[in-house]
Order: structure tokens, then C-alpha cells, then sequence
């Protein structure tokens, strides 16, 4: 069973991939996904693909060892195409394009999930991404169910794989769903008969019960994990078979050593260089957004989360996480 931690925008930058990935341990994650980088009509510079994927620098790994591919989101076929082959020269192990997206001001742009009523459009996309990169280079599509219903499902399943894509990763919910429960996981099962390339299970795995539900429903072997592995630090070694179970003092302190990370972003010398920095709000803003993840795992999250949520500095926070 592959276990892959999932491209969350906002969320999964290069600190919170370290921070999971060195939880989960050498045999945790198979693999994480940056965040999208959006490309609209010209090349990017080197600079920043650096920015949204430092591990470039480290040999595309996280500091615990573990691949990070790279995410693209777009609708012109050529110019993503001219993309993925500038980050696969500067070392990226593999390619993801994003059919997934549910933000208004992403698909008002064509991007993300709004694609998947053109699937002619995802198809020449994946084709000309195959075309343009090494072979030795995987690429892969991350998609929705659709974007209002269902209708052009198999139909952009099978023209990504048609154009050459080594997986498909499949979020069980349409566009229109957005995050609202429940994940059809049933329907990630007839893509996975219609097609045979390898299919990757998303949406909703919070925990071992649910990964074993939607593995018997879309009969995947394989799992992305996105909201489910930032409220439950623990749960992919969980999925490994471990009896590992993180206690809150335990959380405390990555908490802290989030927050360290972070700081240190502004002066390390790989990251400084590929301009991952961050303000003090940045640091606050995003460290609050992790611990209100966590209260969907530990209740003592939510009295902490009581505490700081009205702070405005790193110190004060740091104070906070020194209290029993």
C-alpha cells in the first residue's frame, strides 16, 4: 500500500511537509505533493519554483528522506508543458497536475476542478505535460468526481490515462460538493474498473477505520491523506500497521518546534535563497490555522486554541505553549 500526503493549498508548504514527514518516519509517506504552483502564460523562473518547493535544493526530499513532487495548475497545454519541463531540470521527481481545485477565484481562471467539463482540454494538457518531460519522470493527475454532477467522470479518467499519465489520484466529491461530507468513495471504484492505471484513493481518510472503508468501497490499494494527516499527526504510521499513538505533550512540542522552523526560514541559507520567508503574522496566522486542525484530534487543542487565538506574536504563543 502506497500512503502519499496529499497537496493542500495554504496549508502543506515546505515547513508542515517537514514537520509531517519526520512524524511519520521512514516508512511513512511514500511520497507529498507541494502546493499548486498556478501557471497562466509565460515560463516561470527558476526562483520560483524554488520558492514553493525548497527541497529542490536537498535533492527534492524532505529533510526525513521523503520525495516531493511537484504540482502545477493551469489550462494552456504549451505553457505547462514548457513548466514541467523547467521543474523537471531542476530535479523534480515527478509531475502532478491539478484537476481538483474547488476555489472560486482558481476556477474563474479555468483552473483546477472547473476542467473537468472540458475533458478534450485534460486530456491535451496531460498529453503535452508526457511529451515535454524526461520518461524517467512520472506524471500524474490529481481530479474531482466533476464539477456540478458526474457526467464527463470516466471520460477524463480515461483521457488522462489515454495521454500517458502513470496514476491518477481521485478526490471523491464533485466541484460543487466542496468539502461537505460524505466522500463517494463507490465512485472512485468505477473509475478504477473503467481504467488501468494505478488509481489513488482521496477524501475524508480521518482514520484507520475510514482508510479500510474506502479501500473495501473504491477497492484502491493506495491512499492520499490530506486534512485527515494534519488533524492526526499520527494517523499514517497508524495506517502502517504501528501502535503509535502521539500524546498531546507530545504534540506540544512539534508544535514548538513548527513554530522554530518557521523562524528560521528567514535566515537558513537554502531557504532564505528560495525565498521561503515568512512575516510574524505569516508564522501566527499559519500556526493557528494547524492548531485548529488539531482539535478534530485532541480535545486539549481546543483550550489552547481558546488561549491564542487572539494573539499576535510568536513569543506570546511560545509563552502559551510552555503552560501545563
Amino acid at each position: 500500500m502506497k500512503l502519499i500526503l496529499a497537496p493542500m493549498e495554504g496549508l502543506t508548504d515546505v515547513h508542515m511537509r517537514d514537520l509531517l514527514t519526520r512524524i511519520a518516519g521512514p516508512q511513512g509517506y511514500d511520497w507529498c505533493v507541494t502546493e499548486f504552483i498556478r501557471i497562466t502564460n509565460r515560463l516561470l523562473p527558476a526562483r520560483t519554483f524554488y520558492q514553493y518547493c525548497p527541497e529542490l535544493l536537498t535533492g527534492s526530499r524532505t529533510f526525513a528522506g521523503t520525495p516531493v513532487h511537484i504540482q502545477l495548475l493551469g489550462s494552456e497545454p504549451a505553457v505547462l508543458a514548457e513548466n514541467a519541463a523547467r521543474a523537471a531540470e531542476l530535479g523534480a521527481p515527478g509531475i502532478d497536475l491539478n484537476f481538483g481545485c474547488p476555489a472560486k477565484t482558481v476556477n474563474q481562471h479555468r483552473g483546477g476542478a472547473v476542467l473537468l467539463d472540458e475533458p478534450d482540454v485534460v486530456h491535451a494538457i496531460v498529453a503535452a505535460v508526457r511529451r515535454a518531460v524526461p520518461p524517467e519522470v512520472p506524471v500524474s493527475a490529481k481530479m474531482r468526481l466533476g464539477v456540478n454532477d458526474r457526467e464527463y467522470m470516466l471520460d477524463n479518467a480515461r483521457g488522462i490515462e489515454a495521454a500517458g499519465a502513470a496514476w491518477l489520484t481521485v478526490h471523491a466529491r464533485t466541484k460543487a460538493d466542496g468539502y461537505r461530507p460524505p466522500a463517494h468513495w463507490d465512485a472512485i471504484g468505477r473509475i478504477r474498473e473503467a481504467t488501468t492505471m494505478p488509481v489513488i484513493a482521496n477524501g475524508d481518510i480521518v482514520s484507520p477505520a475510514e482508510a479500510e472503508r474506502c479501500r473495501a468501497l473504491s477497492g484502491c490499494e493506495d491512499l492520499m491523506i490530506g486534512r485527515g494527516a494534519v488533524s492526526r499527526p499520527d494517523l499514517v504510521r497508524q495506517l502502517r500497521g504501528e501502535n503509535f499513538t502521539l500524546t498531546w505533550p507530545e504534540v506540544v512540542t512539534w508544535q514548538k518546534q513548527f513554530l522554530a522552523h518557521m523562524e528560521e526560514a528567514g535566515i537558513n541559507p537554502v531557504e532564505a535563497c528560495s525565498g521561503a520567508k515568512w512575516t510574524e503574522h505569516g508564522m501566527v496566522s499559519r500556526y493557528k490555522q494547524w492548531l485548529a486542525m488539531l482539535t478534530q484530534g485532541y480535545p486539549e487543542a481546543s483550550a489552547l486554541f481558546a488561549r491564542v487565538k487572539r494573539l499576535k506574536h510568536v513569543e506570546e504563543i511560545r509563552f502559551e505553549l510552555q503552560r501545563p
